[in-house]
């Protein structure tokens, strides 16, 4: 019989144990635990890649909408560069992933909040087919599209979801916590 997925689920909130947490993470980790998969949740300041042995995926967690810590702390995600396992960016996650791959962290004039229907423009394992769908955004920044991924949603300049052409890293900017749990359930079950 097949063992659960194991996913490590990465905290980029501000401090260890904040209540940005529960906002943030703990939906992350019920929708997946939900899905079939057990989760283990750790701060980005502790996480390294000793740490995550034993995990079979990652998720890189979002923050609230004015917690920006992790961006004086990019160095903190190096492991990312030589992560063989599956990894999902949400929202802060998918900044973090277009920066260390040589995106930009880009500042938006207005914060975008709430839901908005987006076009998923290709066809992919996380996103399924073509076609609009309805997310729920809460950021401030917006990023570049790295050289070495695709956009899956929105367009090239400020994706809304993208994936990297031969690694299993994808980013989400919207929140599927919120909206789109079967986001997540495909990406246990990749």
């Amino acid at each position: 019989m097949k063992g659960k997925v194991r996913i490590h689920l990465v905290d980029s909130c501000y401090q260890l144990h904040s209540l940005s947490q529960y906002e943030f993470v703990h939906p992350v980790q019920r929708a997946l635990e939900r899905a079939g998969s057990s989760c283990r949740i750790c701060h980005y300041t502790t996480v390294d890649e000793e740490s995550l042995e034993g995990c079979d995926k990652v998720v890189l967690c979002g923050t609230a909408l004015k917690d920006n810590a992790y961006l004086d702390h990019l160095d903190r995600y190096r492991w990312l560069e030589k992560m063989a396992r599956p990894v999902l960016g949400i929202c802060a996650g998918m900044q973090v992933i277009a920066a260390l791959f040589g995106g930009e962290i880009i500042t938006r004039p207005e914060p975008a909040i709430g839901l908005e229907r987006i076009d998923v423009n290709r066809p992919s394992s996380l996103l399924g087919p073509c076609r609009e769908i309805e997310v729920y955004h809460l950021h401030s920044h917006d990023v570049s599209l790295p050289d070495e991924f695709l956009s899956l949603a929105g367009g090239d300049e400020a994706p809304e979801a993208f994936s990297h052409r031969s690694q299993p890293i994808w980013g989400l900017m919207f929140h599927p916590e919120v909206r789109n749990r079967w986001i997540l359930e495909r990406f246990a079950n990749l």
